[in-house]
C-alpha cells in the first residue's frame, strides 16, 4: 500500500477531530444549531488571533480574503503601500492594480524581510497612503516578518495595517490587539489544519471606517454585509457549513493546547526539520535571521528535477 506523505505548506494534514467532524451529517445554515457553531468558531478564532475585533467568515480561499481587503478599504486613486518579498506579497500589488489603487512598492530581496524603518521611510514621505499591506509569513520564501515593530510605526499614522496571515496565524505569534494590527486575514487550510474553502478577516474600528468610505464596487465580498450578519451570528450567503463545523474542533484544539505551548512545539519541529535538511547537505533559502517556523524553504540542488 502506497503512503501519501503531505509536505506542502497548504493544504496541510487535517486535524483528526476536525476530519471526523467534516464527516458528520450536513445541517442547514439558517438554524439555531448552526448559529451556535458560528459563535463557537468565531470566539475560537478571536482567541487564536488574540483579538476582540469582529472576525468575518468568507467562503473562499485566502486570496478571496485578500481581495476583500483591497475592495473594501480602498477606492480608485487611493494610495497604498505594498511589500513584495515573494509571490504572495506581489499579490497585494496585483490586487491594488485591479481595483485602481496607486501602490507604492517596497521590493525586498526574496529570502529577506522588510523592516519597520523601510515602512517608516515611505510613510514619512507620503502622508496620503491609506493602507499598508504586508505578510506575516511569506509562504514562497519561508520568511517571517516582524509585524510588531511595523505595527508600532503604522499605528502612529492615519494609515491602517493589513497583514496576510494565511500561513502564519495559528503557528506564529501575532497579538492583533496588543500590537495594534488593524486587519489580519487567514484561511482554513494551513495552520488551522482544515480543508481549503474558508477565509477569515479580523477588522478593527479604525479599519472599518475605510470600509464605510470605500467607493469600490462590492457584492459577495462586501464587508458591510458581513458586519451586519455578524451581529446576528450569521453569514450573508451560504457558508462552507462542513468546514465551519470542523473549525469548531480546530479552535478547541488551540484552546486545549494553549498558544504559547503550540508555538514552542512548532518551533522545535521547524528546528528539527532545518537540522535534518542541513544534515542531508541541503541549504535553506531564507536568511536565518527572519526564518519561519511555519514552513521550511530549502534550496533545491540543480541536480534534482
Amino acid at each position: 500500500m502506497s503512503r501519501n506523505l503531505l509536505l506542502t505548506p497548504g493544504p496541510t494534514k487535517l486535524l483528526p477531530a476536525a476530519s471526523a467532524a467534516l464527516g458528520s451529517p450536513i445541517i442547514h445554515h439558517r438554524t439555531p444549531q448552526f448559529q451556535e457553531n458560528i459563535k463557537e468558531a468565531v470566539q475560537g478564532l478571536q482567541y487564536v488571533f488574540q483579538t476582540k475585533n469582529d472576525i468575518y467568515l468568507l467562503t473562499s480561499s485566502g486570496t478571496g480574503a485578500m481581495e476583500a481587503c483591497v475592495a473594501n478599504l480602498l477606492s480608485v486613486g487611493d494610495k497604498a503601500l505594498t511589500v513584495e518579498g515573494g509571490k504572495f506579497g506581489e499579490r497585494w500589488t496585483e490586487l491594488c492594480q485591479v481595483y485602481g489603487a496607486q501602490a507604492t512598492v517596497i521590493k525586498v530581496p526574496w529570502g529577506k524581510a522588510v523592516t519597520a524603518e523601510q515602512i517608516k521611510e515611505v510613510l514619512d514621505k507620503d502622508k496620503d497612503i491609506k493602507v499598508v499591506f504586508t505578510t506575516l509569513t511569506e509562504t514562497s520564501t519561508g520568511v517571517t516578518t516582524d509585524i510588531k515593530s511595523i505595527a508600532e510605526v503604522v499605528s502612529k499614522t492615519d494609515a491602517i495595517l493589513v497583514v496576510d496571515g494565511i500561513s502564519g496565524v495559528g503557528v506564529t505569534e501575532i497579538k492583533t490587539d496588543e500590537w495594534n494590527v488593524d486587519v489580519v486575514v487567514s484561511a482554513s487550510h494551513k495552520g488551522f489544519m482544515l480543508p481549503p474553502g474558508l477565509a477569515f478577516i479580523s477588522v478593527n474600528e479604525k479599519a472599518f471606517k475605510l470600509v464605510e468610505e470605500s467607493k469600490s464596487p462590492r457584492y459577495y465580498f462586501d464587508l458591510r454585509k458581513s458586519k451586519k450578519t455578524f451581529a446576528a451570528t450569521d453569514t450573508p450567503y451560504t457558508p462552507a457549513i462542513g468546514i465551519i463545523v470542523g473549525l469548531c474542533e480546530s479552535v478547541k484544539y488551540f484552546r486545549e493546547k494553549g498558544l504559547d505551548d503550540l508555538f514552542e512545539y512548532y518551533g522545535h519541529l521547524a528546528k528539527g526539520t532545518r537540522s535534518a535538511a542541513k544534515a542531508l547537505g541541503l541549504t535553506l533559502f531564507p536568511d536565518e535571521s527572519c526564518i519561519s517556523n511555519c514552513l521550511t524553504a530549502i534550496n533545491i540542488p540543480e541536480s534534482i528535477d
